[in-house]
């Protein structure tokens, strides 16, 4: 009978640690899991916030968030925009960007508004959705949907540049507005203001004359032709 009790209290204990061992682990791995998630965004204060700037995860910052298997990272701008960015100190190219970027043009996915006159008007041509007066957005392809949860993954964290933060702040509001969740996704600010260690540089010199290696940016193009138009 001795035996018997001993063999149970031992497998009891047993047991437990082997509970206690499971219940460690688990705790390592989440506590481990809920420090690697970012900071959830927070807008900065100022004019940057006015773009919807992120306060921890900017051009100062991003190098530390750069290559995580669970993010995105999208540059909003075109190659060339048509708008005389020039004239607010910025760039009309895309003469650089940061490594790990790839280029979703904004003015591509939605009409663009509410440009500083100075800059004048950017690409009028077709988009994937329209921008209403009343701030809805209606698709204007049968696949306008499809697209923008392809680039901009719901399951992912979402990370945005631009020129100066505005496209990338408009980007961010509409995916909101689309039903994305707010807290997955950060305006990282604009490339203009970056001087960090993953910049990659497009824009080149040489013999007195300007041109521009595009071939090192990873470019998304959206083949308006190929799609179909709603209620056609």
């Amino acid at each position: 009978m001795e035996k018997k009790q001993k063999k149970i209290i031992l497998f009891l204990l047993a047991l437990i640690i082997v509970i206690i061992l499971i219940s460690g682990i688990i705790f390592i791995f989440n506590y481990n899991n809920d420090n690697n998630n970012p900071p959830k965004p927070e807008v900065s204060s100022g004019v940057r916030g006015e773009f919807g700037i992120d306060k921890n995860i900017n051009e100062k910052t991003i190098d530390n968030y750069l290559g995580r298997e669970d993010s995105v990272y999208r540059d909003m701008r075109m190659l060339k925009d048509p708008g005389n960015y020039e004239a607010i100190g910025g760039d009309s190219y895309l003469s650089g960007f940061v490594k790990g970027f790839e280029v979703v043009a904004y003015p591509y996915i939605v009409n663009v508004t509410g440009l500083p006159s100075k800059v004048g008007d950017t690409y009028k041509g077709d988009t994937l959705f329209t921008k209403n007066d009343d701030g809805t957005y209606t698709e204007n392809y049968e696949e306008s949907m499809e697209i923008l949860e392809y680039f901009f993954p719901k399951d992912k964290y979402i990370f945005l540049m631009c020129g100066g933060g505005g496209y990338a702040g408009n980007m961010k509001d509409m995916l909101v507005d689309l039903g994305w969740d707010e807290n997955k996704i950060y305006n990282v600010g604009g490339y203009w203001y970056y001087d960090g260690d993953n910049n990659v540089s497009v824009k080149k010199t040489a013999n007195g004359e300007t041109y521009y290696e595009f071939w090192k940016v990873t470019y998304h193009d959206i083949d308006f032709d190929t799609l179909h138009k709603k209620n056609d």
